[in-house]
């Protein structure tokens, strides 16, 4: 397993590998949707973004209500695929790395090379489980979204896959060739 310290170096993105275990301390954020939806018209007004993106980590998620005596509630990810059309526009303000579930499409993949970033996948149904590595949590823009909103999180062992890597790797396609021998 690699072990990743917010906020990730240059070196640490280009070295990790379709296939990888990686456990995440630190902070990421979070936006689904709606929220880029709102970060895109942002750029397109030459507004600033609510916070920096320069290697920072997106993770596609809308946390449920928080449960008493919790940080935050349920916080499992959404399928990425209705995030590509706003992936590129980020990534050129260097976002770097997105966490979510499913499978990308082929642009979104070039744009992953070209711009050197990765995309990572958590537990689809583990939720409640991922919760538990939230350690603070504040809303950082769009509060009027609920749980759409933008979440800046520190979390502690925040275990993902690395699905897609700087150089092109697939996990997804090699695993389906693989097990279809």
């Amino acid at each position: 397993m690699i072990k990743l310290q917010t906020p990730l170096t240059e070196e640490n993105i280009i070295n990790l590998r379709a296939g990888d275990i990686v456990s995440i301390s630190g902070i990421i954020y979070t936006g689904r949707d709606a929220a880029h939806k709102k970060m895109i018209e942002l750029l397109n007004n030459n507004q600033n973004l609510p916070f920096d993106t320069d290697k920072a980590i997106i993770y596609y998620t809308g946390p449920t209500p928080k449960p008493p005596k919790r940080i935050i509630g349920s916080c499992g990810p959404t399928s990425s695929y209705r995030m590509d059309v706003y992936s590129t526009p980020l990534m050129k303000q260097g976002l770097r790395v997105m966490i979510g579930k499913g499978p990308r499409s082929e642009a979104h993949i070039k744009d992953l090379i070209k711009y050197k970033g990765v995309y990572l996948q958590a537990v689809g149904g583990a939720g409640a489980l991922i919760s538990e590595t939230v350690k603070k949590m504040e809303i950082v823009a769009f509060p009027e979204l609920g749980p759409e909103a933008i979440y800046k999180l520190e979390v502690e062992n925040f275990i993902v896959t690395v699905t897609y890597d700087t150089i092109g790797n697939d996990l997804l396609t090699a695993s389906i060739k693989k097990y279809k021998k």
